[in-house]
């Protein structure tokens, strides 16, 4: 009986001490390690080229100071986790650059959203994000972007640049040639495998947010603050937005809410500029351009559950293509006109006033907009900046 006693002990000793290195094993497996390569060796530093082949991830403890341009080349990799703050140092110099078959995944919380910033904090004092993809463009099969000099648009409507979720970039805008400044995110011909959503452009010097034709579906954008207008797109960008809310800089100066292109020189050029676009609140100011949305240039476009508050004119639609397709169509429904001393006007190309046709839009008085009516959105809570 003894020994068997003792056999018994011994047999769960061993059971414990082998249960006890399992553990501690897959403990070890379940730790993730980052590991900095390339750009991503010296955060007080912080700029230079992902190549081919190479994936570079972030470490959201660290505080990534950005002394010029990062650029991810064609079959590179950025990954930025949850919590990281990149500090822009170097004026025009620091931008983020996405060239074609790159690929930037910025993906943040509601609590902790990436952030791309200004040590300066003040508008225009660095660059921006650019992303340049392989979707259908209106001027040519494909174009160059102002910034970066980089090939943008193509053939391919679902191509994948990455994805952006809860980011927030403020203070972008900096001037990289007379008269031509950056926007805080400007989308060149990014197709629809691109994931863009819960994103905030903060007191910028240009544009909030500028989509160069292409395919991508956003959502969730927040645009406050801006020189410029808040949300633009032009060149043949045809897809979804839901939910966006502009706001003016708090001394009411800056341009539209949301002002659409087809093509400034061919207004018919293929593909249309015909996004639909849900849930949207513009809120504007006392002075600087008097449309909440300017949609010109032979643009089309469905806009659904609008709040539109202090303007001059509500909706402004200009060219002889852009004044057909929306004149008696009911493609503006469901709009509530806060403060807006002219809720619709309507412009030929040459400029002339066109009587509009009754049922060319439509009012809704419980209007709810971005979600919130004039007031914040709750989706925009903590992350946003606002």
């Amino acid at each position: 009986m003894k020994k068997n006693h003792l056999k018994l002990i011994i047999a769960a000793l061993i059971i414990g001490f082998s249960f006890t290195i399992y553990s501690c094993s897959k403990d070890d497996e379940t730790i993730a390690t980052i590991v900095p390569v390339g750009i991503a060796l010296d955060p007080s530093n912080f700029k230079g080229e992902v190549t081919n082949g190479q994936v570079v991830t972030l470490d959201a403890t660290k505080v990534y100071v950005l002394t010029g341009s990062v650029i991810i080349k064609n079959g590179g990799k950025l990954v930025i986790p949850a919590g990281t703050r990149i500090v822009a140092t170097a004026g025009a110099a620091s931008y983020l650059l996405v060239e074609q078959g790159g690929q930037l995944y910025a993906n943040g919380t509601a609590l902790s959203p990436v952030s791309f910033t200004s040590s300066a904090a003040t508008p225009g004092s660095w660059g921006g994000v650019v992303i340049c993809g392989k979707a259908p463009i209106n001027t040519g099969a494909t174009g160059i972007s102002e910034i970066g000099n980089s090939t943008y648009g193509g053939s391919d409507p679902a191509d994948n640049s990455g994805s952006l979720n809860y980011v927030r970039i403020e203070y972008a805008g900096a001037e990289f040639a007379p008269g031509k400044k950056f926007n805080g995110l400007s989308l060149f011909g990014v197709g629809n495998g691109t994931k863009a959503d819960n994103i905030s452009l903060l007191n910028g010097s240009d544009d909030g947010i500028e989509l160069y034709g292409g395919t991508v579906i956003v959502s969730n954008i927040i645009s406050a603050g801006n020189a410029d207008d808040a949300f633009s797109f032009t060149d043949g960008w045809a897809a979804v937005v839901t939910n966006i809310y502009t706001k003016r800089r708090a001394d009411g100066t800056g341009n539209s809410g949301i002002r659409g292109v087809n093509n400034a020189t061919n207004f018919d050029a293929s593909p249309r500029s015909n996004p639909t676009i849900k849930n949207i609140t513009v809120i504007g100011g006392t002075t600087g351009n008097t449309n909440g949305i300017n949609l010109i240039s032979g643009t089309n476009a469905i806009l659904e559950n609008i709040v539109i508050s202090n303007w001059s004119t509500g909706i402004t639609i200009e060219s002889d293509p852009s004044v057909t397709y929306f004149n008696g169509h009911k493609k503006i429904v469901g709009a509530l006109f806060d403060n807006t001393t002219t809720k619709v006007s309507l412009k030929s190309t040459a400029g002339a006033n066109v009587p509009i046709v009754d049922t060319t839009f439509t009012e809704k008085p419980d209007a709810f907009g971005a979600g919130n009516g004039t007031a914040t959105p709750a989706w925009a809570a903590g992350w946003s900046g606002l």
